[in-house]
């Protein structure tokens, strides 16, 4: 973690020239990379709990060429680095517990209107970036937030509901109080969507940035319409996005754990993260749902359905991904937990970026074939 000791002013005038040189460039040097497979130990600590994780990451040695590229994010100013530091968290902590109050019986006042109007990231940041530190990092100045959560996104090639999310869901949470930071973990290349192993890398590296204790998994096209559906984490796991308009806000059915979830940093350690082993789409919230009741041995939690309200951004050009054959396979299939997760996520880190609505992470994903996976998890084929 870097710490800055620049003012903000003159932070904000470095800000401005990374926007325009990058603005200015025709080409840019692009790596090309020679990946070299290590073991990387997480350890973290959590009051009893004291579980250290060895994860599989790549380091890249790069050589450079020059190659033409298209601007990604237009418009959108960034930071060197991620400038929030424990010595800020400390000064906090005398400042009163926030205290978000849902007291009130009037219900139309926690209702959110969600904004479908679609702008650029610099009018974003100028209607509600202005309290953001480096890479969509918000802290209370009146209060100190009970939890530091992480919300991630899992991202690939979606950027109209990427402005969208960013637009409304700043607001929601700044009223909310809460000490939060929005990563957005985009997959490259060509390989099938792996929604999962992308929450899971969001997780590994935010918890190189900040001590953060509660993590929101949260698909990009699904936003908030009540304030009462507070995002923060609880003793047992929450399914958050319970009602959701395109399914005419009812529940589909009563293991569902998708869309948005939330997890407190010791119940994501002890199920091992989310699988990796779902390529494509479908299976990997299910297994989720299953590593919470078997795994850790919980039940999860709704809020009521008239709170937990969401709306489904489909204005924007998006086709749903192929669907994974194998899911069924792997998920009855009563797989070891701890054969796959957290600790066997294996991606690619080609750059962090601070943007001042966001933290983007790009990264690869090596795709796993079926009879490899099938392998390791130790699944019986059929007779």
């Amino acid at each position: 973690m870097n710490i800055q000791n620049q003012s903000s002013d003159l932070r904000h005038a470095n800000n401005q020239l990374l926007q325009s040189n990058l603005s200015s460039l025709v080409s840019e040097k692009i790596n090309n990379t020679r990946e070299t497979t290590v073991s990387v130990n997480l350890t973290t600590k959590i009051s009893s709990l004291n579980v250290t994780l060895t994860v599989t990451t790549t380091i890249i040695t790069t050589t450079t060429t020059s190659v033409l590229l298209s601007i990604p994010f237009q418009n959108a100013s960034f930071y060197s680095s991620f400038n929030s530091t424990l010595a800020e968290l400390s000064a906090s902590n005398s400042l009163p517990l926030c205290n978000f109050s849902i007291s009130n019986n009037d219900s139309s006042i926690y209702k959110v209107i969600v904004n479908q109007t679609l702008y650029p990231y610099n009018i974003i940041e100028q209607q509600v970036g202005k309290l953001l530190h480096a890479g969509g990092h918000f802290v209370p100045t009146t209060c100190r937030s009970e939890q530091r959560v992480a919300l991630i996104v899992c991202y690939r090639k979606r950027e109209q509901h990427l402005r969208m999310f960013l637009d409304n869901i700043h607001p929601f949470l700044q009223k909310q109080n809460l000490d939060y930071t929005i990563f957005v973990v985009n997959q490259h290349g060509n390989e099938d969507f792996n929604r999962a192993a992308l929450f899971n890398v969001g997780y590994l590296e935010a918890m190189k940035l900040y001590p953060f204790d509660c993590f929101i998994f949260h698909d990009v096209d699904l936003l908030p319409e009540d304030l009462r559906n507070v995002y923060k984490c609880g003793d047992q796991p929450r399914h958050m996005s319970v009602a959701v308009d395109k399914f005419n806000y009812k529940l589909l059915y009563s293991t569902l754990f998708g869309g948005v979830t939330a997890f407190r940093l010791s119940d994501f350690i002890a199920a091992n993260g989310y699988p990796t082993v779902y390529w494509g789409w479908g299976g990997e919230d299910d297994d989720m749902y299953l590593r919470v009741v078997k795994k850790l041995k919980k039940s999860i939690t709704r809020y009521p359905i008239e709170i937990a309200r969401y709306k489904m951004i489909r204005t924007h050009d998006h086709t749903s991904g192929t669907a994974n054959p194998h899911r069924h396979t792997i998920l009855y299939s009563k797989y070891d937990y701890g054969l796959d997760g957290i600790n066997t996520t294996n991606y690619t880190i080609h750059r962090v970026t601070f943007y001042k609505l966001f933290t983007l992470i790009n990264v690869t994903l090596p795709q796993e074939p079926f009879e490899q996976i099938r392998t390791r998890l130790r699944i019986k084929k059929k007779k």
